[in-house]
This record gives structure tokens, C-alpha cells and sequence, in this order.
């Protein structure tokens, strides 16, 4: 079937599904016992012993057409063709044991800057992720899509260290100039949108788009756009969760010409401890058929518990932007008004707020002072200082300076303030502090 046996070398044992529907791909996790139905109609998920990301299993294959522009070291570690090769035959074999799971979709809401995203899948509520997550073609769209990048996720695949070239059994691997990725050893979802991030965070400084690792909304007669910087958990979701303001989106933009826009078509929230009071439109997502949720407790009755941590702090729910009343259907803007640094201050040392000058600005964005909170990745079970630069390393194939000569061009252009956040502690350390 095109998109999947004769375009991908792949030949599966089993269905090709292709852009199931979201109702199809529900039936199949359950009927594979892959997922349980919760009260209200969310698909709750078990991932298994990866609760987070796996940055330290993150690689890039060096080869001529990007090796030269790559900021090679903790982030990006560099996997030979030879070892590409060998992975991905141990992805294709793997897939071809069973059913395949086809998502074809956008990510980038600006036509002139979105790449065309095909991921196939080894289980159906990781197609429902990514049919959830990225923005979804028109029909129009969906009869002569070709794709830009294809995504390869097969957890069950494991990568043996001393063969493949890796760190462990686990791996998340970008081939930039065949515009592949692939992915096995972890069932943790977020992988997959991470990487397609990664590849949006390569190609857009190359047409002069700043890719931002922020949330971002705005003002309901449209002249206000904030964005916000920040780490998994420092409050990017919440702070621009506004009832009064528009949501563009809560996780990733690209900043270009004409203004932001969103680069998926869903939110990736975390849940713990998710209150109707506090955040009620999150609250209500999260409680509603078409909704992933990872690793959220839910008992025999399928009612669930959001202030349960036993599997981990990161529990999340992924869900349509368009389950948030006040989301902005284009999931586009303009320039912003308010440049917005989140800081979880772990040492509580930080103002609750400053406004920074352009100089300090650029100085804040490339030390990218924060914590890594609790179950965001493998082995953080309470905040931990950081320096992330541009406030999202792991996600940065190029060095930090393209991407902050890319900011201060787009604050003398359009003049916007910039301001740094204490989301983290203030009044004493965490532990002794308060947030």
C-alpha cells in the first residue's frame, strides 16, 4: 500500500492502517489490551518503564550534507551511516511483524515554513498520538501528500550497544539529509514530537524562521502576542492557558516574517495533580474522548486519579488544541509584544520578575538558567539546576548562537520587552522555599 509496503521498503505480516480514525485507533489499543477507557472517554496508556525522555540515547548520523552545521557533543551525539543502516533494518523488520499504523500530517500552521510528517507506527495509540499531536490535512492535502520526514517507531526494537553504535537498547536516531528518524527501545510518546521538533529546530534557521521551544497566545482583539520560553514543567502550558487571551499553542513555534505560529496541532500537558479550579480548561481536556493520557492512575471503575505520582511525576494527557475553548483555530499571530523567560529557580534565588534589556536578554537566553523538573526525564525525581541553553537543549541540532543571533534580530526588528519569570521557588531553596 503506498505510504507504507512500496514507499518504505516495507512489507508487512499484517493490516496497513492509514490516518485511522481516531474511533478505529481507540478499538485497536483496546483489543490489543493496550490501553484502558477512562470515565469521560480519555485513553489511558502504560509506557512502560520509560516515563520521560531519553536525551542521553539521542543521536544524529554524521554525514556530508549537515555534518558541518551540527553542534556535536552531550546533545547531539553522532551515529555512522553504517550504524543508521543497521538500525534501520532492525526498525523495518520489526514493523513488518504485525500491523502498521500510518499518520500522515503537517507540522508548521505557516504554509511557507511546514514540513509534511509521515510516521509509522508499530501501536495504534502512538499513530493516535501523532494524529493528535501534529496539525491535520485538508483532503485536498491528504490526496497528494508527500512526505517531508518520515518517522519509524517500533519500541519493541532494541539496539544492541555493541553493534549499533549506541549508548543502550534504546535510541532516537535523525538522518537529516534522508529526512528519517528512527525510534525503538522506549514506548514513551513524547519521543516522537520531540523529534520531529528537532528537525523543525534544523531546518527553519536555514529560511530564517527562529524556531522557539515556548508556548505563546494572544489578545482576543489580536495586538497582544506573548510568547514563553521554558523546560518541560516551568509553566509554559499553564502561563498561556489564559481564559482572558487566544491560544496559539503551549509548546513549540516558529517566529518568522509574518509574526508566530504554532508548529502541532495538539497540547502535551502534564496532569499531576491537575485541578478543575486552577486550570480548568486542561482540567476538562483531559477528561474527554480523543485524549491520550500516559501513565495517569486510573482505578477498575475507570475513574482517575491525577494526584497519583506512583508511576511518575510526568504524567501527561495529548489532546486537539481545539479542546481548549479559547484556541485559536489558525494557530497563527503576529510579532510578539512580550518575550517571556520561564525560570523554575530550584535555589529560590531569582526575582519573581525582571524586565531585561536586549543585552541581558541574549545573556539569559544562551545560559538558560532553570531546573529539569521531577520525571520530565529518566532519572530526575526532584528539580535539578540547569543551564539550558535557549531554554531548549535537547532539542538543538545547531549551535546556541545561531538561534540567539536569530532572537536579537527579531527584538531590534520588532521591539519587543522581555521579562524573566521565577516559576521555581522563591523565599529558600526547594525544600524550605515555596513556589
Amino acid at each position: 500500500m503506498p505510504g507504507a509496503r512500496s514507499d518504505h521498503g516495507l512489507d508487512p505480516a499484517g493490516r496497513v492502517l492509514r490516518n485511522a480514525s481516531t474511533s478505529q485507533l481507540y478499538m485497536d489499543a483496546l483489543r490489543r489490551n493496550e490501553a484502558v477507557l477512562a470515565e469521560g472517554g480519555p485513553l489511558v496508556v502504560d509506557t512502560g518503564r520509560f516515563t520521560g525522555r531519553s536525551p542521553k540515547d539521542k543521536f544524529i548520523v554524521r554525514e556530508p550534507g549537515s555534518e558541518d552545521r551540527i553542534w556535536w557533543g552531550d546533545v547531539n551525539h553522532p551515529l555512522s551511516e553504517e550504524h543508521f543502516e543497521r538500525l534501520r533494518a532492525k526498525v523495518v523488520a520489526g514493523l513488518e511483524q504485525g500491523d502498521v499504523y500510518v499518520v500522515d500530517a503537517f507540522a508548521g500552521a505557516d504554509p511557507a515554513h511546514r514540513i509534511a510528517v509521515r510516521v509509522i507506527a508499530a501501536h495504534p495509540y502512538h499513530a493516535l498520538f501523532a494524529r493528535t499531536m501534529f496539525i491535520e490535512p485538508s483532503a485536498e492535502e491528504l490526496a497528494a501528500f508527500t512526505p517531508d520526514l518520515v518517522v519509524f517507531h517500533c519500541p519493541e526494537v532494541e539496539a544492541d550497544p555493541a553493534e549499533d553504535g549506541t549508548r543502550s537498547g534504546t535510541f532516537i536516531v535523525l538522518h537529516p539529509s534522508r529526512s528519517e528518524v528512527l525510534i525503538g527501545g522506549t514506548f514513551y510518546a513524547g519521543e516522537i514530537k520531540k523529534s520531529v521538533f528537532t528537525v523543525m529546530n534544523d531546518r527553519l534557521p536555514l529560511e530564517g524562521v527562529m524556531p522557539m521551544h515556548c508556548s505563546a497566545n494572544v489578545s482576543r482583539d489580536g495586538r497582544s502576542v506573548a510568547i514563553f520560553f521554558g523546560l518541560s514543567g516551568t509553566g509554559k502550558t499553564t502561563l498561556s492557558a489564559d481564559p482572558e487571551r487566544l491560544l496559539v499553542g503551549d509548546d513549540e513555534h516558529g517566529w518568522g516574517d509574518e509574526g508566530v505560529f504554532n508548529f502541532e496541532g495538539g497540547c502535551y500537558a502534564k496532569t499531576i495533580r491537575l485541578s478543575p479550579e486552577a486550570e480548568p480548561e486542561i482540567w476538562k481536556a483531559s477528561h474527554r474522548f480523543g485524549t491520550i493520557l500516559e501513565n495517569v492512575v486510573v482505578d477498575e471503575r475507570g475513574e482517575l486519579d491525577l494526584d497519583d505520582d506512583s508511576k511518575t511525576e510526568n504524567t501527561r494527557a495529548a489532546y486537539k488544541l481545539e479542546q481548549i475553548a479559547n484556541a485559536l483555530p489558525e494557530k497563527r499571530a503576529g510579532h510578539p509584544q512580550a518575550v517571556l523567560f520561564l525560570a523554575a529557580d530550584a535555589f529560590g534565588i531569582l526575582p519573581p520578575i525582571a524586565r531585561l534589556s536586549r543585552e541581558q536578554a541574549l545573556f539569559y537566553f544562551l545560559s538558560g538558567y532553570t531546573s529539569k523538573l521531577a520525571g520530565t526525564e529518566i532519572g530526575v525525581t526532584e528539580p535539578q539546576p540547569t543551564f539550558s541553553t535557549c531554554f531548549g537543549a535537547p532539542f538543538l541540532p545547531q549551535p546556541p548562537t545561531v538561534y540567539a543571533r536569530l532572537l536579537g534580530e527579531k527584538l531590534d526588528r520588532h521591539g519587543a520587552s522581555v521579562w524573566l519569570i521565577n516559576t521555581g521557588w522563591t523565599g529558600g531553596p526547594f525544600g524550605e522555599g515555596h513556589r
